[in-house]
């Protein structure tokens, strides 16, 4: 049994910090987990400058709202989806998560939880469970799933490495450096053909 294990961000979707950067005029909020490896690091610094600059959960939703899935990324996740099983694991948060999946035709997403407050400050986060990609892709193995996966960033990684295949998609150009080892794709129709070789 196959399931196939997709990053949600950079992958299906835009990057929700760089749209909500640019909309803010905020440009230290382009930060990803493409640049930054450490997740805890990078959310709690995410946190400061909302806080810094009065801004919270609902100004962060409206520019989700204004965001469309990548072209092709619907049709590539359709196809998928009529062959095999596929999960969206994502560091991204169920507060964010709804509109995107919506126009991606409510695909199963797996991602974590904001803390905020009565009037939209996010105060925190919570993880789902540690190293969520990882955990979650030994635990479908545990249970007698092969998991492909792919993402493109640094906390993709272990998921990608730890699955019965494992690529790359729209990655940053030092990832693809420091892992040679692994297949880097740019379109839909390469990934879909990778991935179809593996079911």
């Amino acid at each position: 049994m196959n399931i196939v294990c997709l990053d949600l961000e950079g992958v299906l979707v835009p990057e929700i910090w760089i749209a909500f950067s640019q909309a803010s005029g905020i440009p230290e909020l382009r930060r990803t987990t493409r640049d930054e490896p450490d997740y805890d690091k990078l959310m709690k610094w995410r946190i400061g400058i909302l806080k810094e600059h009065g801004l919270g959960l609902n100004e962060i939703k409206k520019v989700i709202e204004t965001i469309d899935p990548m072209p092709g990324a619907k049709e590539f996740l359709d196809a998928l989806r009529e062959e095999t099983q596929v999960l969206i694991l994502s560091d991204t948060f169920t507060q964010f998560a709804s509109p995107l999946m919506k126009k991606l035709g409510w695909p199963t997403i797996f991602c974590n939880t904001l803390e905020v407050a009565p009037d939209g400050t996010v105060t925190g986060y919570i993880m789902r469970v540690a190293q969520s990609k990882l955990s979650t892709v030994k635990a479908l193995q545990s249970v007698g799933f092969d998991t492909i996966a792919a993402g493109d960033s640094f906390n993709d990684l272990a998921m990608i490495q730890a699955s019965k295949a494992g690529f790359l998609f729209r990655s940053t150009e030092q990832i693809k450096k420091d892992h040679p080892e692994l297949p880097a794709f740019e379109s839909y129709d390469e990934l879909l053909a990778a991935i179809r070789a593996e079911l």
